[in-house]
């Protein structure tokens, strides 16, 4: 798709996927600009950007191809002149794909879990001295960044599930951390999407091997409908009775977990990881069953394993307040990955108070799931729920904050970015652990807590 293209426009620059998509074009020696309606999150580096979306764009940079944030509509201005300039349209996963599958791709999928787990198996890769080419869908601390163009034959990246584009992706290892039901705009059943990650597992390149979570429901569905003559299937899980298991979890008091690990029924080592929940530890077994596939032993991969500290937004401490609040952040919008950082941080500081304050993602997701979300948030002593972050979406019935506040048990509290402020300070005490989570701009309220205390 991106053959003979040596110019390129990048709709929706500032975000994570298109930010990183851009630097690795310009890697590949290609002439890239972008345009965005917020000011970048991440570094671009020296590429032109503009803050807007204007017609305008395609004559000052006159690119062959105009790329697509999946948040950009195909009508919009900019687009339609484009078209009419006979200008190729790509989405980002086309775009990406483009490099991916020329590569000796390492694909890693899932509704949960896919950021870390791209990230573990990217710095193993790294730190392996591999110098693989890294994409992933958010800031990588001990890498310092979500994108890096590498010399070597590897590209290991996280492939967005949510509106069936990863099948576009051909790699030698696929990476399946689960097949949970999310993205209810674009799949209406369960079975919609049990299909489209068989069809991802079936498309990786002939004798590829495909890695899946033991554990997950969904992905033991995709194991049984799958191919089993396409290429080798590992399977990772709790025990030894797995191809990689995990089995006599310690966790660490104030962060941190620890188990030992077999390979084929035969104990072979202790993995230690400074990050927590034993959701991490499933995440570390996909990304050392990949690594061991391509020469890097067990005990390289724990070694780099042990200094891993988590991705952007990925149970992420932000820091104390001078009254002794600790402020956490996390990504999880989806109700299985709520109940998740929840079990994982009161294992982490059992002893203090938690204090969430939740975003709601999407209106189609609140819709379906407000009740699970409402029931897995029920495990904080006190939660705050502002109103949904719509990403573009319409209101839909039974799809507001009310809908979860009126179906929890009393302890989750409707509040707006207008009094949210106000209502924290007459709640939060010293000692206590405030969260905020979500997949929108949440973030923000703890890092104005932080700057003012």
């Amino acid at each position: 798709m991106m053959n003979n293209i040596d110019r390129v426009h990048l709709m929706g620059i500032g975000g994570a996927g298109m930010s990183a998509l851009a630097v690795l074009l310009e890697a590949h020696g290609l002439k890239v600009s972008g345009c965005d309606l917020q000011q970048p999150h991440y570094d671009l580096g020296g590429i032109p950007f503009e803050l807007s979306h204007s017609s305008g764009h395609i004559e000052r940079y006159n690119p062959q191809a105009l790329i697509l944030s999946s948040a950009v509509s195909r009508e919009n201005p900019e687009v339609l002149h484009a078209k009419e300039k006979g200008i190729k349209i790509l989405s980002r996963a086309e775009a990406l794909s483009s490099l991916f599958n020329k590569s000796y791709g390492i694909g890693i999928a899932g509704a949960h879990g896919k950021t870390t787990t791209t990230s573990m198996t990217a710095l193993i890769f790294l730190k392996a001295g591999k110098n693989p080419t890294i994409y992933v869908g958010a800031n990588v601390p001990d890498i310092g960044t979500n994108a890096l163009y590498g010399s070597g034959s590897q590209f290991i990246a996280e492939l967005d599930e949510s509106d069936g584009t990863f099948e576009l992706f051909t790699p030698n290892i696929a990476i399946i951390t689960n097949a949970d039901w999310d993205h209810v705009d674009h799949y209406h059943s369960r079975e919609e999407v049990i299909k489209a990650f068989t069809d991802f597992s079936d498309g990786r390149k002939s004798g590829g091997t495909l890695i899946l979570c033991a554990e997950d429901e969904g992905a033991s569905q995709v194991f049984d409908r799958c191919s089993k003559t396409r290429g080798g299937i590992v399977r990772y899980g709790w025990g030894k009775s797995w191809d990689w298991g995990a089995y006599d979890i310690i966790k660490t008091h104030g962060g941190g977990i620890s188990c030992k690990v077999s390979h084929k029924g035969k104990e072979i080592g202790t993995l230690s990881l400074s990050v927590s929940g034993e959701h991490n530890i499933l995440n570390a077994l996909a990304a050392i069953s990949s690594a061991d596939l391509c020469g890097i032993s067990f005990d390289e991969s724990s070694a780099i394993l042990r200094d891993f500290h988590g991705s952007e937004r990925r149970m992420q401490v932000k820091g104390t307040t001078t009254g002794n609040i600790l402020v956490m952040d996390d990504y999880a919008h989806h109700p299985s990955e709520i109940l998740a950082t929840l079990s994982a941080v009161r294992g982490i500081y059992p002893e203090r108070r938690l204090v969430v304050l939740y975003q709601p993602h999407r209106f189609t997701r609140t819709a379906m799931f407000a009740g699970k979300i409402a029931e897995n948030l029920s495990s904080a002593e006190k939660v705050f729920i502002l109103p949904v972050y719509s990403a573009g979406e319409k209101e839909l019935p039974h799809s507001s904050s009310n809908e979860i506040v009126a179906l929890s048990k009393g302890n989750i509290e409707a509040v707006n970015f207008e009094n949210v402020e106000m209502r924290l300070k007459e709640e939060l005490k010293p000692g206590d652990l405030f969260l905020t989570m979500g997949a929108g701009d949440v973030y923000r309220i703890g890092e104005k807590i932080l700057s003012e205390s």
